[in-house]
């Protein structure tokens, strides 16, 4: 058997193994999706009238709900982060590198089993906002396949981000507080208000942060609005973000332990 087919039935193995963790242990994944899904509702709910400038309700979840799905895959990613800085200080890693299994197969199970489930979050969040009245109807189905594609893509970025600080983080306490940003992050984009209601001094910072370009590029593929550069950002921070956080949790998963 070829060292690829070997890499891909190891990675597989840990991916079963990760989806069986998270389908044992399912209050983890359901604790971090109660975060956008209690903004949604309080966003809505409570300051939707204020919020859509009296446009009304149902004209402000349409805004809303594409910021909150990309704020649901960074909450989802924290998990990711608990889970493989547990993984690391259970001994498992330990035994792991004595079996003879491909060495980066045990981060790909990790890390297609978060996109599993991020994408799996996302959908379940844009049920919950369809219930409260979130519709595309002018959106294509290519349209929408752009859109899942572009979820994916930025799964997989802010994953391997969370492998690297699950990997560098002393405890799953640690871990979990060092993603924190990458649902806090959000908050400081164009998920909730337009970039030219902020300060003229802080709309760079909302502008070109990795989470404002894609959830301007969801808006046009879902709603119709205007993309521009925003698209090619969004891809271009991704493929960057997936790089870097694949090199840096490779460089410390093959870091001999102490």
């Amino acid at each position: 058997m070829s060292s690829v087919s070997l890499a891909v039935r190891d990675s597989a193995t840990m991916l079963r193994r990760n989806l069986l963790h998270a389908r044992r242990y399912p209050s983890l994944t359901l604790n971090l999706l109660l975060t956008p899904v209690m903004l949604l509702l309080l966003f809505v709910y409570i300051f939707g009238n204020t919020m859509s400038g009296g446009q009304g309700r149902t004209a402000y979840i349409a805004y809303l709900v594409p910021g909150i799905l990309l704020m649901t895959i960074g909450s989802t990613t924290i998990g990711t982060a608990v889970s493989v800085s547990t993984d690391m200080n259970e001994g498992i890693i330990a035994r792991f590198r004595t079996m003879a299994i491909h060495r980066s197969s045990v981060l790909f199970g990790h890390v297609a089993g978060s996109v599993l489930q991020a994408i799996i979050s996302v959908v379940l969040v844009g049920a919950v906002g369809v219930a409260m009245g979130f519709r595309s109807t002018d959106a294509t189905v290519l349209e929408w396949l752009a859109a899942f594609g572009l979820l994916a893509l930025v799964a997989l970025a802010f994953t391997w981000i969370a492998v690297g600080m699950g990997l560098s983080s002393p405890n799953a306490e640690a871990a979990s507080n060092n993603a924190m940003p990458l649902i806090l992050l959000p908050l400081i984009s164009s998920a909730f208000v337009p970039l030219d209601s902020m300060p003229g001094w802080f709309q760079p910072i909302a502008e070109y942060q990795p989470f404002t370009p894609a959830i301007e590029t969801l808006r046009g593929l879902l709603l119709g609005t205007e993309i521009g550069n925003n698209g090619w950002i969004a891809i271009g921070w991704c493929l960057v973000l997936t790089v870097l956080g694949y090199r840096w949790s490779k460089a410390q998963f093959d870091r001999d332990p102490k």
